[in-house]
């Protein structure tokens, strides 16, 4: 099965090209050769891969500048995404593409399921949500995976803030009133190749939205102890909240986000945090060859 996977450098798609077996060849095509801002040039470089499945995980994650740049988030997370949507329809091919816990404001006690009303706070978010719908309004073969708080051995991430910090500092201030899942990336990963094996297999009809976290729920200061604790870092770690940090970007309080729905479907169990941080840590931590 060939997958095609706009962008390169990502945490999701670096993960899906470590851990693909030999039955999937795995593409990653970013720019320059594809930018999303460039609407026409998408199709023929997707058409050239021949591709049979699309993962639509490239994005503008930058949450608090794209409150500076709300016209390239839209043109990336919203156009771009239908652009690439649009393009797995022309081929006939289905479209699975990647979302966020930011489509939500955050204000709701307990985990958000999927038919929870969007109601993003920030311009991340909403460009995020336009994609959604972009997404899924040219193509009926779509399936939307929102997660949070990513992490892994690649790019950016909290698990590797926090490790780089602690190399500098002798104690840290982590928010604490903000609850969410960590998600390792590998993880994710996993379950778009099941999902890529599943439409393979079967004559796949439950095309929609779909929540994909990680099972422990907890908030940025636990996790950043437990990081701490597993890395075998002594540091004075104290809580703060949300207010004593302020940013450009209101981010959400409660991004928790229920995976019943992908459960049933894929009759599989979400990952626990602490064993999926404590293998990003010693991926971390092995000498590269």
């Amino acid at each position: 099965m060939k997958i095609a996977v706009t962008g390169k450098n990502g945490q999701i798609v670096q993960s899906l090209l470590a851990i693909a077996s030999k039955d999937f060849e795995v593409i990653a095509i970013g720019r320059p050769e594809l930018d999303l801002t460039v609407l026409e040039t998408i199709f023929p470089r997707l058409a050239a891969i021949e591709p049979d499945i699309i993962i639509s995980a490239a994005a503008y994650t930058a949450v608090d500048q794209a409150q500076d740049e709300p016209e390239l988030a839209y043109a990336v997370n919203a156009k771009g995404a239908g652009a690439v949507s649009e393009a797995a329809a022309k081929l006939g091919i289905p479209i699975i593409h990647i979302s966020t816990d930011y489509v939500f404001d955050g204000e709701k006690i307990g985990k958000y399921t999927e038919t929870d009303q969007p109601n993003p706070k920030t311009v991340y978010g909403a460009t995020k949500l336009q994609g959604e719908i972009l997404v899924s309004r040219f193509n009926l073969k779509h399936i939307i995976l929102r997660t949070a708080w990513v992490y892994s051995p690649y790019g950016n991430n909290f698990l590797k803030t926090m490790l780089k910090l602690a190399s500098e500092r002798k104690e840290i201030h982590v928010v604490s009133d903000q609850h969410g899942n960590p998600t390792s990336a590998e993880n994710i990963a996993t379950i778009i190749l099941m999902l890529c094996h599943y439409i393979q297999i079967k004559s796949f009809k439950d095309w929609g939205v779909y929540h994909v976290v990680d099972n422990s729920e907890t908030t940025w200061y636990d996790w950043a102890k437990f990081i701490f604790e597993s890395a075998g870092i002594e540091i004075v770690t104290h809580p703060i909240n949300t207010s004593d940090y302020p940013s450009k970007a209101q981010r959400p309080k409660n991004s928790s986000l229920a995976t019943d729905k992908i459960k049933k479907i894929l009759s599989c169990e979400m990952q626990n945090l602490k064993p999926s941080t404590l293998r990003v840590i010693q991926r971390l931590k092995a000498p590269t060859v």
